[in-house]
């Protein structure tokens, strides 16, 4: 009884504030199903690093400090490799199928245009006064893509990876409720019921083998910092599309992507701890991160808008928010809205090869941001 009120009596008001930032994650995730796979692990982890004397993060034997689980997961898989945010890649390579993109090629232009929202914050955040290194990594929580986003933070040593982690899948999460506002916000009535018919064209087997190779040797020149992000992410893809590596590519999405996450869910609360999560800076990162998400979806639209004025055959300018990384998400939200606009107007398949663009484009927007901060 004496150790439970000694350790009842060392907890701060800090603590207290991440045992409740834990208990909303799990409920978002048990409750709303947002991201339960990582946004569950995340929560519980925030809970078990704040707790007093634990030895998750550190402990005692014989006299001599050792290192706990969780922060020597947090050395090893994401400090000194980044090999945690890597793997998943692999897993989230080996679940995207690129048939719908290389069929039709100018949903490439979406997948650029929707990472508009990164380099306006990163502007913005160093007009606030922040560190260059740090604004880079707030910029890019607008691309909704959690594993470049905690890859980037740490490999430029941002002083802010918890914060930039939480907020970078929360907005992934809440992607069905934020992005249907933001294109609101600058599409018309009119504009969201402009049908497009899906011509699929014929994608060899080839072209789809071939497709993550050479985008790594592209990626390789034109952002040779993006190589390890796009590179793991294209060879998941291969695995996938080479055909001869079907119970390999199962695993890929489904045993390695779920327990990478777990894991990443759990390590990334080595940076949820009271002292460095329960100040100012975390809520102005929430607010950038928004800001970036909600500008890389108007960038997308308005950049659709853009490209109708010279078209013959119009986009829907939804279309252009399904640019960001959120797969299949964000496709989803666009194929949801358009239904409910006009229950005629299918938008997925288009939706779905600018998100697929999206994966690209944002992994390529690290990579371009580690080049110039690094």
């Amino acid at each position: 009884m004496e150790f439970l009120w000694e350790g009842l009596m060392s907890i701060t008001w800090q603590q207290v504030v991440m045992y409740v930032v834990g208990a909303l994650l799990i409920w978002l995730a048990v409750k709303k199903e947002y991201e339960p796979s990582l946004l569950l692990p995340m929560g519980f982890g925030a809970i078990l690093v704040n707790l007093p004397f634990t030895g998750v993060l550190n402990y005692e034997i014989g006299g001599v400090e050792a290192t706990g689980i969780i922060e020597w997961l947090f050395n090893v898989g994401i400090e000194a490799s980044e090999a945690m945010p890597l793997l998943l890649f692999i897993g989230i390579g080996a679940m995207i199928d690129f048939g719908p993109l290389l069929s039709n090629p100018k949903m490439f232009l979406f997948g650029a245009a929707a990472q508009f929202g990164i380099f306006l914050t990163i502007a913005f955040a160093a007009l606030l006064g922040y560190d260059l290194k740090d604004a880079a990594s707030f910029g890019i929580i607008g691309a909704a893509d959690g594993p470049t986003s905690i890859l980037v933070s740490q490999v430029l040593d941002s002083n802010f990876v918890g914060p930039i982690a939480v907020a970078a899948y929360s907005y992934m999460a809440l992607v069905p409720i934020i992005q249907p506002a933001a294109i609101k916000l600058v599409t018309t009535k009119k504009e969201r019921r402009i049908r497009m018919t899906y011509r699929p064209a014929t994608v060899t087997k080839t072209t789809k083998i071939l497709f993550p190779i050479i985008v790594t040797i592209i990626a390789g020149l034109v952002a040779p910092a993006s190589v390890s992000l796009v590179g793991f992410l294209m060879f998941g893809n291969l695995i996938r599309e080479c055909g001869v590596l079907r119970s390999l590519s199962e695993t890929a999405q489904n045993v390695l992507a779920n327990l990478v996450t777990l894991l990443l869910g759990l390590t990334i609360s080595f940076s949820m701890r009271a002292e460095q999560f329960v100040r100012l800076d975390t809520l102005i990162i929430m607010a950038l991160g928004l800001f970036a998400f909600v500008f890389d979806s108007i960038g997308g639209v308005l950049f659709a808008k853009l490209l109708n004025l010279f078209s013959k055959e119009k986009v829907n300018p939804m279309v252009g928010a399904a640019g960001i990384s959120a797969f299949p998400m964000s496709a989803r939200v666009i194929e949801k809205m358009g239904i409910k606009e006009d229950n005629q107007n299918h938008l997925l398949m288009h939706a779905v090869g600018a998100n697929v663009s999206g994966q690209i484009a944002s992994v390529l927007a690290g990579g371009i941001v580690l080049g110039f901060f690094m």
